[in-house]
């Protein structure tokens, strides 16, 4: 007898995934490319406001701090609202905060507005991504839809640098204007697209006041550690927020113990490949993100290149946003998920080692290979590593699992880039030189070839988890 609800399943997910894919996607990918651009923006925004130099970088790190903070809180939210409802009022409110920011004349109130934006992107992210993972089958269907997921959003990070550059030229405010087009854009189409949330099934539990605020205060205390470290090297600062985000982790582990119905199952990160996925995309987000920052001030600072021309250099990563969508969910089909990744990681590892041959004459052909493998890079892990994620995880927890993924992704960013940073400088004030630069690349290289150890450990391991199993 046929099991109709199985073959029906997919055509259902056929029929109304891809707009839902079309819809998160644009999301994810909005949110890449605004975080890069302001990369790039940063200088034009502190000269034109007055902003202070040693000051300029709360323009992204308040963004970065409210992300990563909200990630896990934004992805319980959406289970327990919806997920419908939690992505489209954190769009709507991501948008009016990006165009209050390109409206600002004083830097408090854009670092305000750059704070509240990254906040809702953290509950729009994890929302989106369980919208697309509830919205396709485990399987093909779902793997091919995560490989285009995946290759868009790492192509926001790579080609916002590109855009970034233009349309600093044209003026700074249209690095926050553009976003609210394609935001609004995408929050009408999210509205025609995406069906509205499903009565749950079952009663969804209460909201777990504590742990949200426990937790969020630790991730939050823990990036700006991180970033005090870094960025400003205020060093009592940084070792205070570590010592805050411990006691409030600690409050939150034996909070979560006792809560009926907690904000995060402590349990759901020794299930599947949640936690060791998330380790290994902090590692490859550190190390790109390392690789980016330093590239960056190698070729703007150290050969004297323009944002535009600097950003183009960065262009050709955008290739796995072709490579994944005809490839990636091919491999996954025929090997699985973890093989994959594990060749997208040697891909990566082998990008940052070569980084290391760098010397004072670099341009851009010197580049290429390294750029061209981080796309490869990309191509093979990101959707492959997400559907690591949640596999095995009951639908109604894909929310917070996503909020855990990318949680790790933006601590893994902000501590790739601080870690670079304290390389480079390595104590004196002066310009960086080629050694320096060389020196700091073993940033990225490290984190790498860390991830490929660990998906190697990953795959050895479910090998004979399968064995055994036989």
């Amino acid at each position: 007898m046929t099991d109709t609800s199985a073959v029906a399943r997919p055509t259902t997910a056929t029929r109304t995934g891809w707009g839902v894919l079309a819809v998160v996607c644009g999301a994810l990918f909005l949110e890449g490319i605004d975080i890069a651009m302001l990369n790039v923006a940063v200088p034009a925004i502190a000269a034109d406001i007055g902003l202070a130099t040693a000051d300029a970088h709360w323009v992204i790190s308040a963004y970065v701090l409210a992300y990563g903070g909200f990630m896990i809180l934004g992805g319980r939210t959406a289970d327990l609202v919806g997920r419908r409802r939690t992505f489209l009022v954190a769009l709507a409110v991501f948008v009016v905060f990006s165009g209050l920011g390109g409206l600002a004349d004083d830097a408090w109130v854009l670092v305000v507005a750059r704070f509240v934006t990254g906040a809702t992107a953290g509950f729009m992210t994890p929302a989106g991504f369980s919208l697309l993972t509830t919205s396709y089958p485990e399987g093909p269907l779902r793997d091919r839809a995560l490989a285009i997921y995946g290759a868009i959003g790492a192509g926001g990070f790579t080609l916002g640098v590109v855009a970034g550059g233009f349309l600093t030229d044209a003026g700074w405010r249209w690095v926050f204007f553009a976003p609210v087009i394609v935001g609004a854009a995408l929050w009408v189409a999210g509205r025609l697209l995406i069906r509205p949330d499903e009565p749950a099934a079952g009663p969804r539990g209460g909201f777990d006041v504590g742990g949200a605020i426990t937790l969020t205060g630790a991730m939050v205390a823990l990036i700006y550690g991180v970033v005090a470290l870094g960025e400003g090297g205020d060093v009592v600062a940084g070792v205070a927020s570590f010592v805050a985000a411990a006691v409030l982790a600690g409050a939150f582990v034996l909070i979560e113990r006792r809560a009926a119905d907690p904000l995060l199952r402590l349990a759901v990160l020794r299930e599947g490949l949640l936690l060791r996925a998330s380790l290994a995309g902090l590692l490859v987000i550190g190390a790109f993100f390392a690789f980016q920052f330093l590239i960056t001030l190698y070729l703007q600072e150290y050969r004297g290149w323009s944002p535009v021309a600097t950003g183009l250099v960065f262009a050709v990563m955008g290739a796995d946003m072709i490579i994944a969508p005809l490839l990636t969910h091919r491999l996954v089909a025929r090997f699985g998920n973890v093989p994959v990744l594990v060749a997208g990681l040697l891909a990566g590892a082998v990008a940052f080692v070569l980084a290391l041959r760098l010397d004072g004459t670099w341009g851009y052909l010197d580049l290429l290979p390294s750029l061209l493998l981080v796309a490869v890079m990309f191509a093979l892990v990101y959707g492959p590593l997400t559907a690591a994620a949640t596999a095995g995880l009951a639908e109604s927890e894909h929310g917070v699992a996503g909020g855990v993924v990318y949680t790790a992704f933006q601590f893994g960013a902000a501590l790739g880039v601080t870690a670079a940073t304290i390389v480079l400088v390595d104590g004196h004030a002066t310009a960086a030189g080629a050694g320096d630069y060389r020196r700091a690349l073993l940033v990225p290289a490290v984190a790498a070839v860390l991830a490929l150890a660990l998906g190697i450990a990953t795959w050895t391991r479910g090998r004979r988890n399968a064995v055994q199993a036989r």
